[in-house]
């Protein structure tokens, strides 16, 4: 338990390996509610994760221990309905520091059951292991919702209606997800025009543990929106990578979210042995904001426009101005 502790927050929140790799096996697009009017929208009956569920009509307590979606609570406006959240969300939310804060991954049946909630969100890494938790809290009457981490922009943008659908907030969803397509779509035009694809490495942990990704992730279909194309495309889902293949991919850029050291970049920079890598030669190497590129919900856009400025800033130049 402690290793894998570690490595959830190495991994900056994304809930990732065998437990989304699981995740997509789930029908993602389950969930959704069935729309009568663009106002009157039935609340979900199945989560996330296609398991039924049933939401009350009246939730003014809930808990949230998933900081993906504590932000979109939070951005909906129901953030007063929390009464307890992970311990991760305060540092990605503001104003939640006060709630009481419940490990994620050592979850709490009478904790929970303590706090009354008639509804709690979370994750397949909650949900992971801990079976008798669930069924205890279950048993109380309290309507466990599970949202598995999305590897993909689409299902991103039906989880984060999904959340406001069962909060009876389908227009505001509705709002935050046609901002989000809209920002994407900006990118997108943009990035079909480039012919110079640069290569680019994505660090989510630094040496001596590199992790990166490969396809069936968001960041990866992040990388190829801007225009650019992943090293390590050829491979699937999130992966280590020894430092010797870092350096035989020959990145033209190195982008890194890791924010558990004081300088991530000039760590890169400061690599004796990738002086000849020319992201290091060139100093082609930028720092991509934590939050918004590993929490899964519609803040991904900040990060998507910070790695297109990286990459390509001549070309993305006008989105300094915004």
């Amino acid at each position: 338990m402690k290793k894998l502790s570690k490595l959830v927050a190495v991994l900056g929140l994304s809930v990732v390996f065998g437990l989304s790799a699981c995740s997509n096996n789930n029908d993602q697009t389950s969930g959704t509610a069935e729309t009568t009017t663009a106002s009157e929208v039935a609340l979900p009956t199945k989560d996330r994760g296609g398991e039924e569920i049933e939401i009350p009509e009246e939730v003014d307590k809930m808990v949230s221990l998933v900081p993906s979606v504590t932000q979109v609570i939070d951005d909906l406006g129901s953030k007063d309905q929390l009464v307890a959240v992970d311990t991760q969300s305060p540092a990605m939310t503001k104003d939640i520091d006060e709630l009481p804060q419940i490990d994620m991954m050592a979850v709490d049946a009478e904790t929970l059951i303590s706090l009354n909630p008639q509804v709690i969100y979370v994750s397949d890494i909650s949900l992971h292991g801990s079976e008798n938790v669930w069924s205890q809290v279950k048993d109380a009457g309290i309507t466990v919702v599970n949202i598995p981490t999305s590897n993909t922009i689409e299902d991103i943008a039906l989880d984060v209606q999904f959340i406001a659908d069962t909060l009876k907030e389908h227009e505001k969803g509705q709002e935050l997800v046609d901002t989000m397509n809209k920002e994407i779509d900006e990118i997108k035009e943009i990035g079909e025009t480039i012919t110079d694809k640069k290569k680019v490495l994505f660090e989510i942990s630094a040496l001596p543990e590199i992790y990166s990704f490969g396809k069936g992730v968001y960041l990866n279909e992040m990388i190829e929106l801007v225009g650019a194309e992943n090293v390590f495309a050829d491979q699937e889902s999130w992966i280590p990578v020894t430092e010797e293949a870092a350096i035989a991919s020959k990145p033209d850029v190195i982008l890194t979210n890791v924010n558990y050291l004081d300088d991530a970049v000039q760590e890169i920079l400061d690599r004796e042995s990738w002086k000849d890598v020319p992201a290091v030669k060139n100093e082609a190497v930028y720092y991509i904001d934590n939050a918004a590129s590993s929490l899964p919900n519609h803040h991904m856009t900040k990060a998507l426009k910070e790695m297109a400025l990286a990459i390509y800033p001549d070309e993305y130049k006008s989105l300094e101005n915004e």
